[in-house]
This record gives structure tokens, sequence and C-alpha cells, in this order.
């Protein structure tokens, strides 16, 4: 039986929603654009659409050009020396049909480097051995090298990471749906390695999945379960034809669920923005409701709408008084930063971090003054009234990061100067 992307989230929707069929409808309150900062200024559409073409193309050709195109793995950064991201290489393989519609690259040409991509995938080795495997039980190692596809050091195996590349994987495997025999080996790998991926093992506390496995240790001590990146992991791991968990897998994710009000905005809690952003990639989430969602009247699209204002008129508010905030300048998740280092600006001490989950919400506010750009792009799908005028802010400096044709650089701090590196302490 051939496993489209579309039928594994046919069967883990269905779960899902059957248990929401019994469930009270509620009606969420109603929230709007928080009162604070001004009103979003109009973006000519012209100018508008420009910049997103702009952002778009760049995007694509970070991944197709800096892609081994010999195996398919996509660094995790650059223009740094880097080992690959397996949830990177799922992003590649989520553009390059975009890339195809979009008119960057040929529809042979992705295709070829999806299939050179699959069948590194699917032949790789798959073992409990500490060193020289790429995976193991159809998971793969987080940090792959990018040469030989080893492990990178002793990283976890990553059950959200692999979720996140076997989405890509099943992305292609609907797009390339020609009769020719590249596009019909990319369907027939993309089945086995979705098939393959066994996430009965990985639920040793079932029915939740383990955050990741060391062939050293065994198991990572946690599972997904609250509200996060890990929605599309549920969904995959509910869809499976092979190795399904149990549908009360969905309902243990969901019960630490934080719902309350930020900054006017009332939603399900989440820091980082990007967790209100991945999952959204691949399923488009408006109307669909679980029976949590549908207990608070809103869905998951609405909710990731309103962590997007919140963050906006907390950078307005902005409580920490860093330098540029504004309700134009606005956007935290994780990121590179400026460095683990603590410098003492404007008469204050401040602790800055090199690579960090930033956020802010009425769960956590992890601010350090760095803005990432990845921040207010991933919220254009949401609110692109607010969100494609902060991306587009000249004044921030952000949009100089896509001048450069390979390298978007993830985040930037308006809060440090070079005066203010003067006499630095390193944490």
């Amino acid at each position: 039986m051939r496993v489209t992307l579309a039928s594994a989230l046919a069967v883990a929707l269905f779960l899902i929603l059957r248990a929401a069929c019994s469930a009270n409808p509620g009606e969420g309150p109603p929230s709007g654009p928080p009162p604070s900062p001004p009103p979003p200024t109009p973006l000519d559409s012209a100018v508008a659409a420009a910049f997103l073409d702009t952002v778009e193309a760049r995007t694509f050709h970070y991944f197709w050009d800096l892609t081994n195109a010999s195996n398919g793995l996509t660094p995790d950064r650059s223009p740094t020396l880097s080992f690959s991201s397996i949830a990177a290489v799922g992003f590649a393989l989520t553009a390059y049909p975009i890339g195809v519609e979009r008119g960057y690259i040929t529809r042979a040409d992705a295709g070829q480097r999806v299939v050179t991509t699959l069948r590194f995938f699917w032949t790789a080795p798959q073992d409990s051995a500490a060193s020289g495997s790429t995976g193991y039980h159809g998971f793969f190692y987080h940090f792959l090298d990018m040469n030989t596809g080893a492990r990178f050091q002793q990283v976890e195996l990553s059950t959200i990471d692999t979720a996140l590349l076997l989405a890509g994987i099943l992305t292609c495997q609907s797009y390339f749906d020609g009769t020719d025999a590249i596009e019909t080996e990319i369907r027939g790998l993309a089945d086995s390695i979705y098939a393959r991926t066994d996430w009965q093992w990985a639920a040793p506390r079932a029915p939740l999945v383990a955050m990741g496995w060391h062939p050293e240790t065994g198991f990572l001590g946690y599972d997904w379960r609250g509200y996060n990146e890990a929605m599309i992991l549920y969904i995959l791991a509910l869809g499976s034809t092979a190795h399904a968990v149990d549908p009360g897998a969905w309902a243990g994710w969901t019960a630490p669920y934080q719902w309350g009000t930020f900054y006017s905005q009332t939603h399900v809690g989440f820091a980082p923005l990007f967790g209100h952003h991945y999952s959204h990639v691949w399923i488009d989430f408006r109307n669909i409701r679980d029976a949590y969602m549908q207990g608070r009247g809103i869905d998951y699209f609405e909710n990731s709408r309103r962590a997007t204002y919140a963050q906006r008129a907390y950078a307005y508010a902005n409580p920490g008084g860093w330098r540029g905030y504004s309700d134009r300048v606005w956007g935290l998740t994780a990121s590179d930063g400026p460095g683990d280092l603590k410098l003492t600006i404007d008469g204050q001490s401040r602790q800055f971090h090199s690579y960090w989950a930033r956020g802010a919400s009425f769960t956590e506010i992890p601010d350090d003054g760095t803005i990432a750009p990845t921040a207010a792009g991933g919220s254009i799908p949401f609110a692109p009234e607010i969100a494609t005028l902060s991306s587009r802010r000249t004044d921030s400096g952000m949009l100089s990061i896509l001048r450069s044709r390979r390298r978007p650089l993830p985040a930037g701090s308006t809060s440090i100067t070079s005066a203010s590196t003067r006499g630095r302490s390193l944490r």
C-alpha cells in the first residue's frame, strides 16, 4: 500500500478529530490586535510582493546551493563549516518542489536531487553502533557528517528531527507523481523510509514518543508532551501504517498544554516562535480542531496568529529595555546570538548567549536582546500585515542579511555596539 503525506495525515487527523467530536464546543475570547502598539502600517502590495519574492529565492538557494549534491545532505548553518542537520534536509526537500513551481530549477534537476537524497537515507547504515552509522530503527541522528553521512560526534538519535525529515520526504512523494523512472523511484523510496520508522520502538513510555536515544545510554528521560514543534511528529506517528503509536498519544501530548494570556493575546503558550511555525509548513490547520482546541474555540492557525501578535506587543512594550525593539522590530525564536558573554550596557549588566531558544510568552521570557529574522519571516503566513513589514524593516539591518546570496544569517542584537564590547567579560 502506497502511503502519501495526504493519506498519513488523513489517518492521524481522523484519530485526533474523532476524540474531538465528543468534546463540548467552546468559544475562545476575541483577540484582535493588541491595544498598545499602533496599527500596522499598510505596505504597498507591489513592494511587499517584491520583497517576499526576494526572501523566497534567497531561501531556496540556501538549500539548493549549499546541499551536498552527492548525498543530499544540507548543512546546519553557513558560512561556518558545518555538519548536516537532518531537519535542514527535510526543509530542503520541501523547498525543491517550490523551486520547480517558481522556475528556479527544472523538474528534472529537482527530481535527481531528491532521488539522490532518498537513496542515501534508504541505504545508509542503520544499526546500534556508536559510530559509523546514520540511524537506527528507521530514525536518524540529529547531525551527520556532511560527506560520509555518519553520526556526528555523540549526538542523539532525534525523533523530532527525523519527523521534520520525513515531512520533507513525504512532500516529495506527493509532488513527484510522474510515471518516469526517477519519479517512480522517489515514491517507492519515500514509502519505504516512512514505513521503516518504528514509532512504537521510540515510545518506551507508551504512548508518548521519547525525545531521543543514544547508543551509549539508551533513551532520553523525556518525552514529547505539551505544546511545541512536535505536532508534526505525532501526526506522522499516528498515521504510520506499519508502526503507529496508540491513538492515546495525542491526548497525552496535549494534556500539559498551558492556556493563558500574554499582552492581550489568549492562546496555548510556547515562548519561541518556531514552535508556532514548523508543523504549519506541511499542514494547513485552519478549521481543524482537536478536542483541546475545540474546547477553546480556536484552531492551531489562529493560535499561531495570536502568539505572533503577542510577541510584537511585547517588543513594543520592551520591558527589558533592549535597544531597537519596537512594533516594527520584533521576533524571538531559537537562533544563534552574539556569544556567551556578559557586557555592561547603559550602566546595566547584560548576559548574552550564542545559540539559545529565545522567546516571549506567559510561560517564560528567555530574551537577551537578539532579534531573529526567521521569527517575523516565519510568521508571515499567520499575520502578514505585521510580519511582512517587520521582516522588511531596513533600518533594523535585517534586509541587508538577505542581500548575501547564500548567507541568511540567523539573528542580530541591536543592543551590542563596538563601544559596548570594550572591556567585556566572557562567561
